[in-house]
């Protein structure tokens, strides 16, 4: 960097309804996994740091939440988090798909009125829809918020993904770098352990299991010749829960743990001895000290 450069740096929230592609986005501009990806709603519960680092600038990016109508205190936990991280940024960054607005949507741009930073709308999934179809969308959004930016783009595919960072480094302040080049999330190893094997278990569970789902790594010792032994009690809120994710003879948490396990050695370039435990801690949800109890803070 010569000395007539200025170096940008700054937070950008990435806030929407669930399942709207925002864990995938970030993943995307990354070019890495820092955020688990499940085809069920609300998979993200903390707010999850990503680092973009570019030739002149450092654009750090915040994965939320998906906004919903909380129906237990983790829900209520989650939603705050959400709320919080739009109030923390320099720009927000509304992701939406590419129909028109529903109440989910309402509600999100009511909580931007009086927003006093840059607000951007991202258009996520183009690549499902015709181009001829994004004006509509497009004009519908305009009458209800003054974005700074609307940008189509595809978190799938990558498609407006370098529009979007070339935008930001306009809205951008000049600033420090604030992380270390070869870092690209602020997450432990551990968190990133215990949401890989809670993402296994999404996938291959239904209706309310995945969401009575929390993953406790409660062992972590390295032996000789650079293997890891990991344990992970998986908590549940009933007994019935423990029985579907255990399986018959045991099939369902081997499947998971042998599933987790190759993303797990890939995370860590270490071979793993995983180990999973499934527990019942009753309503764990709507406890407030098991949910910080179990990290989801």
């Amino acid at each position: 960097m010569t000395e007539n450069s200025s170096f940008r740096s700054g937070y950008a929230s990435i806030i929407g309804r669930p399942n709207v592609g925002k864990s995938t986005l970030l993943n995307t501009i990354l070019g890495q996994k820092v955020s688990i990806v499940t085809d069920k709603p609300q998979t993200t519960r903390n707010r999850i740091i990503g680092i973009k680092h570019l030739p002149h600038a450092q654009v750090i990016f915040i994965d939320t939440p998906g906004f919903h109508r909380p129906q237990t205190r983790l829900g209520e936990f989650m939603m705050r988090e959400a709320k919080e991280a739009m109030r923390e940024v320099d720009v927000v960054l509304f992701m939406a798909e590419p129909r028109p607005p529903g109440d989910t949507e309402d509600e999100i741009i009511k909580s931007l009125a009086g927003a006093k930073k840059p607000v951007f709308l991202l258009l996520n999934k183009i690549d499902t829809v015709k181009k001829s179809k994004l004006l509509p969308v497009i004009e519908e959004y305009s009458g209800l918020y003054p974005f700074q930016e609307i940008i189509p783009l595809s978190a799938k595919t990558g498609e407006g993904i370098e529009t979007l960072l070339q935008k930001l480094l306009e809205y951008l302040p000049e600033g420090p770098e604030y992380y270390p080049e070869e870092l690209v999330t602020d997450q432990l190893e551990r968190f990133m352990v215990s949401e890989i094997i809670r993402e296994k278990i999404m996938e291959a569970t239904r209706e309310e299991v995945p969401h009575s789902i929390a993953v406790d790594v409660v062992r972590w010792e390295e032996a000789e010749g650079a293997r890891l032994t990991i344990s992970a009690d998986i908590w549940v809120e009933r007994e019935g829960q423990k029985g579907i994710i255990i399986g018959k003879h045991g099939q369902m948490l081997k499947a998971v743990g042998q599933s987790a396990r190759v993303e797990i050695e890939d995370l860590l370039n270490a071979k793993v001895f995983l180990e999973l435990w499934v527990k019942v801690k009753r309503d764990w949800r709507e406890d407030i000290k098991s949910i910080n109890e179990l990290g989801i803070r």
